[in-house]
């Protein structure tokens, strides 16, 4: 099952952007053997500042088609790593050929495409920066791929 990060706005070069393509560097040779990966990230900006609406458009025509959408956000569900894990194993056992995070701008993801989506995870009530999310949910595929694995990476 290959996993797309969706993400609204553009990551420059620098210490964040070093961690989550280390992350997914990871997720990809620990995933593999589970089939999971590829992971890349797809970036999309809102030029014109339209708002939620357009930028939900941009993300839209990003998104494969027939991918199974998870959206970040703070009305998601929390969910521990161990859960996420199976999450991940489960859509993967049901087939699905893509999976796409999706995280959206400053105002968050558009109702309209909240409601498309299959799950919904929050990191929490507080409210983190789009790069903070990305690195989070790098770094969360990734340990999820060696929870599946048994790798003593995640300690409980």
């Amino acid at each position: 099952m290959r996993v797309h990060i969706c993400a609204v706005g553009r990551l420059r070069a620098g210490p964040e952007k070093t961690l989550i393509d280390d992350y997914l560097q990871r997720f990809d040779r620990s995933g593999r053997a589970l089939g999971l990966g590829p992971a890349r990230v797809i970036e999309v900006e809102d030029k014109k500042n339209a708002g939620m609406g357009a930028e939900a458009d941009l993300l839209r025509k990003a998104l494969p088609k027939g991918a199974l959408i998870c959206t970040l956000d703070e009305r998601g569900k929390v969910i521990s790593s161990p859960d996420f894990a199976e999450k991940l194993a489960g859509w993967r056992d049901m087939g699905r050929q893509d999976l796409v995070f999706v995280i959206g701008g400053a105002d968050g993801i558009d109702p309209s495409l909240r409601a498309e989506a299959d799950f919904s995870i929050s990191f929490g009530k507080m409210v983190w920066p789009h790069m903070m999310v990305r690195l989070m949910l790098a770094e969360q595929v990734y340990r999820a791929a060696t929870i599946l694995s048994g790798s003593p990476y995640h300690r409980v």
